[in-house]
């Protein structure tokens, strides 16, 4: 299983409407809108690299007042 944080920015006004949408997406566990440098923070797993990558690239930057993603995987030191 391989875990992740998405930091995500929006459009201006739209961080609650996306995070309410991505919250609903099969593997995303919890969607928050924050406030800083990013909108919302998103936390996601997957099987493995390569589905946690599709997730991000086919639902979660398909949704509409997404302006830019930065994925961040779990590491275990």
């Amino acid at each position: 299983m391989v875990k992740a944080y998405i930091l995500i920015q929006t459009e201006v006004g739209k961080a609650a409407a996306v995070a309410e949408q991505i919250a609903g997406i099969p593997g995303v566990t919890t969607a928050e809108d924050v406030t800083g440098p990013y909108d919302v923070v998103v936390r996601a797993e997957a099987a493995n690299v390569d589905e946690l990558g599709q997730l991000v690239v086919a639902n979660i930057q398909n949704v509409q007042g997404i302006t830019r993603t930065l994925t961040c995987p779990v590491v275990r030191l």
